[in-house]
């Protein structure tokens, strides 16, 4: 029954790593978590030695992602598992109960998370425009380009979808491999012919939510 249990939680670290490939950089360790053991653990670069049956301590990632049942990403001093560590919970199901997957990086990594933005400057042919970031609609990627959308207008950038959705608000939520969007700026939710869901914007833009997305919309949306 162990031995099922470990080969489950690898499968499902692995399908939730696959989804997540664009948001884990190369190199993290992977943990998943549930009731109150860590119950699967694959070593990055930065390895904090976790064990399969380890107890989740009190104040950790895991601990707040299986109560909270929302996303979690700080850093971790180096009293719960005598290692520092910057990680990211998500929150997941494992055999139908409250489950966390975590991503471990060392807390010095390059890509910790740092302030979110409160403006983004893009441009237009030869001019460039600071936008407030709760100005912003939504960002697309298309064509290998990026741009952000304000007041019926269009602004190119040069960061990427995966470089944004690490200092946006947490009202941005990613909703396609090609979106981002700006929750106070949606004006309702509906479905296509296909009973695709489609979330129109204040300025009337229609964006679909893929297939790889439909559950955290959900779940952050709450509908």
């Amino acid at each position: 029954m162990i031995q099922s249990t470990e080969i489950l939680a690898k499968e499902l670290a692995e399908q939730y790593s696959n989804l997540l490939v664009d948001w884990i950089p190369k190199g993290a360790s992977i943990a998943l978590a549930v009731g109150g053991n860590y119950i699967y653990y694959v070593a990055g670069v930065y390895d904090i030695s976790l064990e399969n049956g380890k107890k989740i301590q009190k104040g950790s990632i895991a601990d707040r992602v299986i109560k909270e049942r929302k996303k979690i990403e700080t850093v971790i001093d180096q009293e719960l598992l005598g290692i520092p560590y910057y990680g990211i919970g998500y929150p997941i199901d494992f055999l139908g109960e409250p489950a966390a997957l975590i991503v471990i990086l060392s807390p010095n990594h390059p890509e910790v998370k740092r302030e979110p933005f409160r403006f983004i400057t893009g441009k237009q042919q030869d001019q460039w425009v600071p936008i407030a970031i709760d100005k912003i609609f939504y960002f697309e990627s298309l064509n290998k380009k990026n741009w952000f959308y304000a007041d019926g207008e269009q602004y190119k950038i040069n960061l990427t979808l995966k470089e944004l959705s690490r200092r946006l608000p947490d009202y941005f939520l990613r909703i396609h491999r090609s979106y981002i969007i700006n929750i106070h700026a949606i004006s309702r939710i509906t479905r296509d012919f296909s009973s695709n869901l489609i979330i129109i914007m204040k300025d009337g833009t229609e964006l679909p939510v893929s297939n790889s997305y439909l559950n955290e919309v959900k779940r952050i949306l709450e509908f």
